[in-house]
């Protein structure tokens, strides 16, 4: 059992204890890597110092088809510096050392998976991740129905999280439903991550019927960047992710000044969505 070897995992405890303070999540989604692999530890502390619940850690790809411009620029700067998912799992360990708490989920695409698969084999993998104080998966192209390793990953105390989004049948909610753990990501908008034409409304509306059939926490992303939205939104789901924004504010801030202004924009999104 390693150090980090949890009776529960981190997910479920963060999210318990929000909920008996009737508090929704703040998700907050980086790039590791970027924009330099030696700053992802300190931006994750900034992070998790200022408001955030729980951390998502973007694993980089070649092909982030989900993802906008913004993030997809952010994966880009990983790749071409040469960050892979064994340096990150080194960048969970360090944060790790000083915070123990915080849950971490990493969100990537399978086929950088499915490569890590071929060289270490899925349970050391699943052994290596955990190991390094991960606590969720969350492998944005990976549907429940082909998910091989998802009974793996869950032996290793790692939650599977899966994506709904605004075209989710009732039918495919439920299966997910039975299959994901931790908590389920509402895709909020047909589109990619960063876009501008979210329907908060229509969100409003729809969240009751995704509650129907899904009994696990429901977080929201895709289209969140300001404290209006997320204090909105945040009243009727449990949770609210927020990623574009945050590479933006990296990319396009002096460095001397990134930390203080990624530190003040997540106290105002954290103190906006307090119930």
């Amino acid at each position: 059992m390693s150090q980090f070897q949890k009776i529960s995992n981190l997910i479920d405890s963060s999210i318990l204890l929000l909920k008996q303070k009737s508090q929704p999540a703040l998700v907050t989604f980086i790039t590791a890597g970027d924009p330099i692999m030696l700053d992802t530890v300190q931006i994750m502390h900034t992070m998790a110092n200022n408001g955030t619940d729980i951390i998502e850690l973007g694993v980089p790809f070649s092909d982030p088809m989900a993802d906008g411009p913004t993030i997809q620029r952010s994966s880009d700067r990983a790749v071409r510096a040469g960050v892979s998912l064994i340096d990150i799992l080194d960048i969970v360990k360090s944060f790790r050392e000083k915070n123990k708490t915080t849950p971490i989920v990493l969100m990537g695409y399978a086929n950088t998976f499915s490569y890590y698969k071929q060289v270490f084999g899925i349970d050391k993998l699943a052994d290596k991740i955990q190991a390094s104080g991960v606590d969720g998966i969350l492998l944005v192209d990976m549907p429940p129905e082909h998910d091989k390793d998802r009974e793996i990953f869950a032996k290793h105390n790692l939650h599977n999280i899966y994506l709904i989004s605004p075209t989710t049948s009732k039918e495919r909610m439920e299966y997910i439903n039975s299959h994901a753990s931790g908590y389920i990501y509402y895709v909020a908008l047909k589109g990619v991550t960063g876009a501008k034409t979210l329907d908060i409304s229509s969100l409003v509306d729809y969240l009751p019927t995704i509650k129907q059939n899904i009994n696990l926490p429901i977080t929201v992303g895709f289209g969140i960047d300001n404290h209006e939205t997320a204090a909105k939104i945040s009243k009727h789901a449990d949770g609210i992710v927020i990623g574009s924004k945050l590479i933006s504010i990296l990319e396009h801030t002096p460095k001397n000044q990134q930390i203080e202004v990624l530190a003040q924009f997540i106290q105002n999104i954290s103190n906006a969505i307090i119930k």
